[in-house]
């Protein structure tokens, strides 16, 4: 299904009981993401909001693909493995063997009706060219700051369109853009980014960067800019793919490049390669840590186009589940069947907990045949496109407890740890701030497959980590600790977990043999420790805190325990130098209590919902210092 424009999706939303329209005012300064994020935590994303009076000419659409339904509406289709499954049609219909030339033909009417999903250059009828503004100000805009610790406004939801100088390839990427004045903005695309590759090219030839921004229109574009794709793959002819009609393309005004016609803006500019990079951010993101400020090329607007009627499209990230977490679902779902038939065949099925932020956790199943095959898929993942930034990979042959994650947690917590865990070192994300270096750490596989014959072994004084010899004795209680063991609430689950206030990894060891543990047999497998304040009685967030602050290499240590192998897992936070970490260590993202207060006070007088509570509340604890950045001397503060 196509929509013609984001009012378009917008009716849509309303006709399926899926948005609420807010018509008081609510200001873009952190109070429109105050109230997303409550409505995305809802159980199943909540609604669709749809802000009209922002202080500004246009509207605020938020959390419009937040949930599955959201998502499916959003890409005309009733359930997610649909486009996979015709994905894997398109792959099947290609790779069918046929021998003579007549019955190699015979595809050619099958294929034909995909060269009208090719995007088409319009010169007529353009409604992101209704009214254009050669004396350009981002001000007129409702652009968010989302978060309080935020280095300042910042546009979300951008197409950020780029052209790469030597093949005239286009790429549409989702680079969030920091508002700096009037006319200028941060671009911040990582170093694997096509959009910073195309920078360097453009930096090599001495020329100015053509770029165009493009925001709203059909929720298809949005989407596929967000898509893991090939790099010579055009995100617009996998739009017209999706949406089943083609992309109308139109050329800006003031830039080189072709934009989509239907968007809602166009904002239209330039980066120039040999200026200087801009400090931009903190930005709270989408891990639930601030992204802390660096250095990134600075885009200049020359000239913004828009529709006459135009709807600001914007999205809020933070601590999951939000919006993002559906996108990234809709991702896992759509490309489960072009990585089986290109990558893994013998892939059954992926889950991407959203709890694991895209990048931290992946959970596949397969069919296995021969010794090793969990280790092959493992490493044949972490070399597919952006499953690189991969940091736990989980596999096992049982597709039906993929999304059961007691029964995960039960099975590793009695693994033999020796024998079933693969440690790797590669590319992470940018994001990842346990990394030791910024983009690149270590990963950890897990093999909950049953192993076969061949791999039943062990090797000789076989070292992971640092090995270290517990002998339990009587708590002397030496750093301040609270324990509980997993059993409690997850029976089978041989977990125990910590919260400390510690200063060295050093001093995490000495604390386990003061800990009172129990008799051989019942004894816990895995020793988890956290920083005080994290709810461990919740799992949840217990997993989202630890696959966050955890660098496998470093932070986990197998010992021998009654003549087994026990796991210590250190996923307090980091940032003292005896901790070895030198990186600064992050804030967890929460909203302030004035703009707390300020909205309880809103919706109790004006938004005829049920109330729901502010999510930041349950997360101050967390908070070591005022600032996006902790400061070392806060982490024994609480």
């Amino acid at each position: 299904m196509a929509y013609s424009s984001l009012s378009d999706f917008i009716n849509v939303l309303e006709r399926n009981g899926e948005l609420i329209r807010i018509k008081e005012f609510v200001n873009p300064d952190l109070e429109i993401s105050e109230i997303a994020d409550r409505f995305s935590k809802f159980p199943g994303g909540g609604k669709a909001l749809l802000f009209e009076n922002t202080g500004t000419e246009f509207p605020v659409l938020i959390n419009s693909m937040g949930s599955e339904k959201r998502m499916c509406l959003a890409l005309g289709i009733s359930q997610l493995d649909e486009i996979s499954s015709e994905i894997a049609s398109i792959l099947d219909l290609l790779s069918e063997p046929r021998q003579s030339f007549l019955k190699k033909m015979s595809i050619l009417p099958s294929l034909s009706k995909y060269a009208g999903y090719m995007p088409v250059k319009v010169s007529r009828n353009i409604p992101c060219q209704e009214i254009i503004d050669y004396s350009p100000d981002l001000n007129t805009l409702p652009v968010l700051k989302t978060w309080p610790f935020d280095g300042g406004r910042f546009i979300t939801f951008p197409l950020v369109h780029t052209i790469d100088p030597e093949t005239g390839v286009r790429n549409v990427g989702m680079y969030r853009m920091q508002v700096f004045d009037r006319q200028t903005t941060g671009m911040h695309w990582h170093r694997h980014k096509t959009g910073a590759s195309h920078f360097l090219k453009y930096k090599k030839a001495g020329k100015r960067m053509p770029v165009a921004v493009a925001l709203g229109g059909d929720p298809a574009l949005t989407y596929s800019a967000t898509a893991p794709l090939p790099d010579q793959l055009d995100e617009y002819i996998f739009a017209g793919f999706l949406r089943k009609t083609a992309v109308r393309l139109c050329k800006a005004i003031t830039q080189d490049i072709d934009v989509p016609a239907d968007a809602d803006f166009i904002i239209e500019g330039y980066v120039d390669p040999e200026e200087d990079f801009r400090v931009e951010g903190p930005f709270g993101d989408h891990t639930g840590f601030y992204s802390l400020a660096d250095n990134y090329p600075v885009f200049h607007i020359t000239c913004i186009t828009r529709r006459k009627e135009a709807i600001y499209p914007a999205t809020v990230v933070g601590i999951p589940p939000m919006e993002d977490a559906w996108i990234a679902k809709a991702t896992e779902r759509i490309f489960l069947w072009p990585i089986k038939k290109t990558v893994v065949p013998e892939l059954t099925e992926m889950n991407i907990p959203e709890f694991g932020v895209a990048h931290n956790l992946t959970i596949a199943s397969i069919s296995k045949s021969f010794p090793g095959q969990a280790e092959k898929v493992m490493n044949a993942l972490w070399g597919a496109g952006q499953m690189m930034f991969n940091k736990f990979m989980v596999i096992t042959d049982n597709k039906d407890i993929i999304s059961d994650y007691p029964e995960i947690i039960r099975r590793i917590s009695v693994l033999d740890f020796e024998k079933r865990l693969v440690f790797s070192r590669g590319p992470l994300d940018v994001l990842d701030h346990s990394a030791q270096r910024m983009g690149f750490g270590s990963k950890l596989g897990i093999d909950l497959t049953i192993p076969l014959e061949e791999e039943d072994f062990s090797y000789p004084n076989k070292k992971i980590s640092e090995p270290t010899s517990i002998t339990p004795k009587k708590s002397r209680k030496k750093i301040n600790s609270d324990s509980f063991y997993t059993e409690e609430i997850l029976p089978g689950s041989r977990i125990l977990i910590v919260n400390v206030d510690k200063e060295t990894r050093e001093e995490l060891i000495e604390e386990i043999s003061n800990l009172t543990i129990r008799e051989s047999g019942t004894y816990p497998r895995i020793i988890l420790f956290l920083d005080k304040n994290v709810d461990s009685r919740d799992p949840y967030h217990t997993c989202w805190v630890a696959l966050n602050n955890i660098d496998p290499i470093r932070d986990i240590t197998i010992a021998r325990f009654f003549d087994d192998s026990v796991m210590i897992v250190d996923a307090t936070s980091k940032g003292f130098s005896k901790d070895r970490f030198t990186r600064p260590w992050p804030n967890v993202i929460v909203m302030d209590d004035t703009t707390i207060d300020r909205v309880d006070k809103f919706w109790k007088q004006s938004l005829k919902v049920d109330f729901i509570e502010s999510p930041s509340r349950k997360f101050k604890a967390l908070i070591k210092n005022s600032g996006a950045e902790v400061n070392p001397d806060s982490f024994n503060t609480q």
